[in-house]
């Protein structure tokens, strides 16, 4: 979570301090400068309140919601309580910052808040349920505050990043490749074990982007004077959203990824191996010209 101010430009918090050695490492020179380290817990309504009385005027011009949690698997094993963990962050965790900024933005009538969503907060994707429902559900909430806060002059922007390489991701699947999943079927976890857990592993491997990237998407879509609602930082992902949109059944979207994992999936590793191709930089370089 990122929180800029006027008088303090910007503070990094984290639920856990003791976590915070790699990121005063990569503060550097700026450390307790420009830019300084605060807990929050978005989960907690009394530590976002203390987190926002702690700044001067209770004052923030740009907030950027990045907390958020994944829950991958067969939904059969997921027990509810689960699957409220995964919203209480990603859903609710936001909407506690966002309530705690508004009074004194409408006050000011400026501000931006930033939401880090997903593509899948617009395109289902198999054993991923809950996470999508959950970006999903921030979507809509987005999409619906957006509208009125406009009146305001605060401006909502939804950065929409497709598969991050990152440590947190690598560990979430490893530990599912090694879980049992009981109250599933046999049939569905050897499709999950078998079929997309090494199809989402190809996934990364070609598609996904670095968290630099998507951190330097962010800081453009601040830097706009007038910010997009939606930005996709992975253009390679737009084709696959854009199918739902082009046929209004859905049959399309879904007929296409049941397909692509479960019929065709000689097409799925074709598809793979040519992306990576495309996006191969020595290619980049013979079809750029000079």
């Amino acid at each position: 979570m990122l929180l800029c101010t006027v008088s303090l430009p910007v503070i990094a918090t984290m639920r856990d301090l003791r976590k915070k050695d790699k990121l005063e490492a990569a503060a550097g020179d700026t450390l307790n400068k420009t830019l300084s380290i605060q807990r929050l817990d978005v989960c907690n309504d009394e530590s976002v309140a203390e987190c926002i009385n702690s700044l001067p005027e209770k004052r923030l011009d740009v907030l950027v919601n990045n907390a958020g949690v994944g829950l991958v698997g067969p939904v059969e094993s997921i027990s509810i309580d689960d699957m409220k963990r995964i919203f209480e962050t990603n859903f609710f965790g936001a909407i506690r910052m966002i309530k705690a900024v508004l009074p004194e933005m409408k006050q000011r009538r400026r501000g931006h808040i930033v939401v880090i969503s997903s593509v899948m907060g617009l395109q289902g994707v198999p054993f991923n349920d809950v996470y999508a429902a959950s970006k999903f559900a921030m979507e809509g909430f987005c999409e619906s505050l957006a509208v009125q806060l406009l009146k305001f002059n605060i401006f909502i922007s939804m950065v929409e990043p497709g598969p991050v390489n990152t440590e947190f991701e690598m560990k979430l699947m490893e530990e599912v490749a090694r879980s049992e999943f009981p109250g599933a079927d046999a049939a569905t976890v050897r499709y999950f074990k078998e079929v997309y857990l090494p199809a989402s592993h190809e996934i990364f491997t070609t598609m996904g982007q670095t968290p630099e990237y998507v951190a330097k998407a962010v800081v453009n879509v601040i830097a706009k004077e007038r910010p997009p609602f939606r930005t996709q930082t992975n253009t390679l992902y737009t084709p696959l959203v854009a199918l739902k949109y082009a046929d209004t059944s859905g049959d399309l979207s879904v007929g296409t990824y049941y397909n692509l994992l479960f019929r065709f999936t000689g097409l799925f590793h074709l598809s793979m191996s040519f992306l990576k191709c495309i996006t191969c930089s020595c290619f980049r370089r013979r079809v750029t010209p000079a």
